[in-house]
């Protein structure tokens, strides 16, 4: 059993009992020997951190834990940082739903507009962080959740010297889905990028059922943080893969437009009234597990995903997870420094991409090489302050690609969340 200390940064978000359900049911494997809650949100920090002390008791895990908003402190020690803030919190995702709709363009969390804001205010505190991880617990692995994780990642690997692995609750939920059809011990090819991912291969005894699964209109389910379209028979031939449920948004882009323009809440409003639904049973202290209202976040197997990997890593046990890291050559069609969605083998010195089998899938490399270059271009944005790299950004992916459009929406927006942009306005 390995002893590991474990900072969550950003302990405040409702899904951190997820976590923390995990840490208990791995406990075969792995021990706390030190949990840091680390949340500038103090009200949610106590209420969500006094929840987690309470499970551990329940869970008999002798456990030392540490609630604080000094970022420093809580990483001193730390074999595993765990991020998963959201700067802005609720309100400013609110803003990314809502300014795009009034300029005819698609207002979603992480593609798109929005998701390109929430990476302009993420990157800049996510220096932050790494520049502590390296002066203060420099051996440290940093686990991101923190969405766009794709985004997020791709920047922590490229610009800064910390140990880093992106995560996301998409792929496992997706492959589970599949087995639950094909089977157990089938044989399964998952690759893409963060929320731009497909399912290539379905084997089974040698068997390829992929063609046999689209031609039954099968498509793993969507996220809870997601309204279903669905995906059309025709569209699922066509692509030749099973697409994640974020790909509704390219593959049915007025559909969803419409949607989100009809609808009466924004998703972010939607969350803030879950959000304050789990704070209030958080409070109660007769509460000593997670509740099953958590699972309505959108965060499930979020707890399986993230301690499947810290095990793999801190026991060096080389189990396969599925992973956002540097391509190297795991995906021809993209550059080797490319932080990629894929499956690797991860042990102590970090992951290595399984053999993929060659994609010729024309749709998908094309898709993924375009949208790559958006995110290198949002890096360059968030990282510098950089106008033209921004544009370049919206006017190249492809859920905007209009220049009118895009410059009113991004100068709005970016006035809208002026104070989370310091690299833009502190200049």
């Amino acid at each position: 059993m390995k002893e590991i200390n474990v900072a969550v940064i950003g302990s405040g978000s409702t899904y951190c009992p997820e976590l923390i359900d995990g840490f208990i049911k791995a406990q075969d494997s792995l021990k706390l020997k030190k949990l840091a809650l680390m949340d500038i949100d103090q009200r949610k920090r106590d209420i969500v951190g006094n929840l987690c002390v309470r499970m551990l008791d329940e869970a008999d895990i002798d456990c030392e834990v540490l609630m604080t908003d000094d970022l420093a402190l809580a990483l001193q020690g730390a074999d595993f940082v765990v991020t998963q803030i959201r700067v802005g919190k609720l309100p400013a995702r609110h803003l990314d739903e809502t300014i795009p709709l009034k300029h005819g363009l698609i207002g979603q969390e992480t593609t798109g507009i929005g998701g390109f804001f929430k990476a302009l205010r993420t990157i800049p505190v996510m220096k932050d962080i790494c520049d502590k991880i390296e002066k203060i617990c420099p051996d440290a692995w940093l686990i991101n959740f923190t969405n766009p994780s794709g985004i997020i990642t791709e920047y922590v690997l490229n610009h800064t010297n910390v140990k880093c692995m992106g995560l996301c609750n998409v792929p496992i939920n997706m492959v589970d889905d599949t087995k639950e059809v094909s089977g157990e011990d089938s044989d399964i090819v998952y690759l893409g990028l963060n929320h731009l991912s497909w399912i290539t291969s379905v084997k089974k005894d040698g068997e390829e059922m992929l063609t046999k699964l689209l031609d039954e209109g099968f498509s793993t389910k969507v996220m809870e943080n997601i309204k279903d379209d669905g995906f059309s028979l025709e569209a699922l031939a066509t692509i030749e893969a099973i697409p994640s449920s974020y790909l509704q948004y390219f593959y049915g882009r007025q559909k969803k437009l419409d949607s989100l323009i009809e609808a009466q809440q924004s998703r972010a409003q939607e969350c803030i009234d879950i959000e304050e639904s789990l704070l209030e049973l958080y409070s109660d202290e007769s509460i000593t597990k997670k509740p099953d209202l958590l699972d309505k976040r959108g965060g499930h197997k979020y707890s399986l995903a993230a301690v499947s990997l810290i095990d793999a890593i801190a026991n060096d046990t080389q189990a396969i997870n599925i992973v956002n890291i540097k391509n190297k050559g795991a995906l021809p069609f993209m550059e080797d420094n490319d932080v990629v969605e894929v499956a690797a083998y991860v042990g102590k010195d970090g992951a290595q991409a399984v053999e993929i089998p060659v994609c010729d899938n024309r749709h998908i490399v094309g898709l993924m090489r375009i949208v790559k270059d958006y995110e290198k271009f949002t890096v360059q944005a968030g990282a510098n302050g950089d106008d033209k790299a921004a544009m370049n950004a919206l006017i190249i992916h492809p859920l905007i690609g209009d220049w009118d459009k895009a410059d009113a929406c991004y100068k709005e927006m970016k006035e809208a969340h002026k104070s989370f942009l310091p690299q833009f306005f502190n200049k």
